[in-house]
């Protein structure tokens, strides 16, 4: 009972910090409080009745006093800071009450052990299903169509290819040849140079002037404007085409990918398109976990169902009007994934599509593993809001979903958990490596015998990604092409004032 009553207060103190106006000292004072109280009275409950329940309360409290941190490095404008942390607070608190009540409901619901574990391994298979119907779906409809939509010259509309470019070197010079060399007959190519830090990327978009792309030179960014957003907002404005078309400068082009991309559009009376690049064969070789996993989650999880289609940010196009009448890149100024917006905005009206690309239209990435990570870490806190409480419940589920079957088929046995229990987890175990191997033929990111044990490795990995993102943005820096983007996407005071 002291137990539950040391747990207690940790709460009040929490709430007293979340609900009080403080001084900062006497805020950090309080946080640490919390912190430490919090910590020694969730970690006695689990030792003292050591049950999932326990442990899940346990494990609320680990990211409660990560909020708490938080608040004590004060890192963030007080308004945002005050108002993210009390929401985080407020939910993993209500969460924990949560399961403590299914506790006390298990612990007087008298059941067999057996009956538990096959209830829990029939959810699993469930999932399983459904994921892989899912991802069946989905491999049907981004297939590019095997038949080719043709239009004349005078009927396809005007497209910019708009690039935003900062301290490249080789990937853009690729990227601009094979761009120049397109068929497509009313195309303008722009670059917007960044501020970069080397000579060497103003001379490589200089260098194609003859070919007709234009430079255009970028502006530091503004405090409030991730640069990205913002290096895109005045290539829009730059651009005369009917159609704009981003991309990153490791993807490559066929002389006919272009021509094909639009009169694909134009055929589905799509106003918005992504289109997911094939990967290179150099860079086929051995198997990049971070892309993997950014695939698994575009492509498998039923996203329809909330509203969420999915989107790349590797090549994108879009019709002019709809993104402005969209709201423009200013209605998107701190978002890591600004086209996730316009996407779901069009998606309402039908009028976005999400695409594979293979032999047609001829689209590529050339991106390799450690650039695969680098996006993984840049995107992965910002596709869960930003909150760690997404991360908790994200976390929880994905152990319990995609690694738990085959933990509970490989274990059952020595758990006492019943033959029902395992055979049920083990064929959710069998559907999820299926929907895995959908996934990693039809995209190419992996071999068969890699898939056939990739699930396990990728579910850690990614779990791995995005707590390290988490950290990262919240207590550290993120690096884009030498600038922290923690300043906007955190409303993080640029300079923080010494104490």
């Amino acid at each position: 009972m002291i137990m539950l009553w040391i747990f207690g207060l940790g709460v009040a103190v929490e709430l007293i910090l979340q609900c009080i106006s403080v001084g900062w000292r006497a805020r950090k004072v309080l946080a640490v409080a919390a912190v430490l109280v919090n910590g020694f009275g969730a970690g006695a409950i689990a030792l003292w009745r050591p049950n999932v329940f326990s442990i899940l309360i346990a494990v609320f409290s680990l990211f409660r006093a990560f909020n708490n941190i938080r608040i004590a490095e004060a890192r963030m404008h007080e308004h945002y800071l005050h108002r993210v942390t009390r929401r985080t607070a407020l939910t993993l608190i209500g969460l924990q009450a949560v399961f403590a009540l299914l506790w006390a409901v298990w612990y007087n619901w008298h059941t067999t052990g057996y009956l538990s574990w096959a209830l829990l391994a029939g959810a699993q298979l469930a999932v399983a299903v459904v994921l892989l119907i899912s991802a069946i779906r989905r491999m049907q409809r981004t297939a590019w169509p095997a038949k080719r939509a043709h239009f004349s010259d005078a009927e396809l509309p005007t497209l910019t290819v708009a690039i935003p470019a900062r301290n490249e070197t080789e990937d853009l010079q690729a990227c601009l040849q094979n761009l120049v060399a397109s068929d497509y007959p009313k195309l303008e190519i722009i670059v917007l140079d960044d501020c970069s830090q080397n000579r060497r990327t103003p001379e490589i978009i200089r260098g194609f002037a003859h070919d007709g792309v234009r430079f255009v030179p970028g502006e530091e960014p503004k405090e409030t404007w991730l640069p990205k957003n913002q290096a895109y907002a005045r290539l829009v404005a730059e651009a005369s085409g009917q159609y704009v078309l981003f991309c990153g400068v490791d993807v490559r082009f066929s002389e006919t990918a272009l021509s094909q991309v639009i009169a694909a559009m134009l055929d589905r009376k799509k106003r918005m398109m992504s289109i997911l690049p094939e990967r290179a064969l150099e860079v086929r070789n051995g198997a990049s976990l971070a892309q993997a996993m950014r695939y698994f989650w575009e492509l498998v999880p039923p996203r329809r169902l909330f509203r969420r289609p999915p989107v790349i940010s590797s090549c994108w196009v879009i019709e002019k009007a709809a993104l402005t009448a969209a709201g423009g890149f200013e209605a998107a100024t701190r978002s890591i994934v600004p086209e996730a917006h316009f996407a779901r905005d069009l998606a309402k009206t039908d009028s976005y599509s999400f695409m594979r690309a293979g032999i047609n239209p001829g689209i590529t990435s050339t991106k390799t593993a450690a650039e695969q990570r680098n996006t993984a870490i840049r995107t992965r806190y910002p596709q869960v809001h930003r909150r760690p409480e997404n991360v908790c419940m994200l976390s929880l589920l994905e152990l319990l979903f995609l690694a738990g079957p085959l933990a509970l088929a490989v274990s059952g046995y020595w758990f006492n958990a019943g033959w029902a229990a395992i055979g049920l987890a083990a064929l959710a175990a069998v559907l999820l490596t299926v929907t895995y191997e959908i996934v990693g033929r039809a995209t190419k990111i992996s071999n068969t015998a890699f898939g056939l044990i990739a699930l396990p490795l990728m579910v850690v990995y990614d779990l791995g990604m995005l707590h390290y993102s988490m950290w990262q943005y919240e207590f550290s820096e993120v690096d884009w092409k030498g600038r922290n983007i923690c300043v906007p996407a955190m409303h993080v005071i640029p300079h923080l004032p010494k104490i």
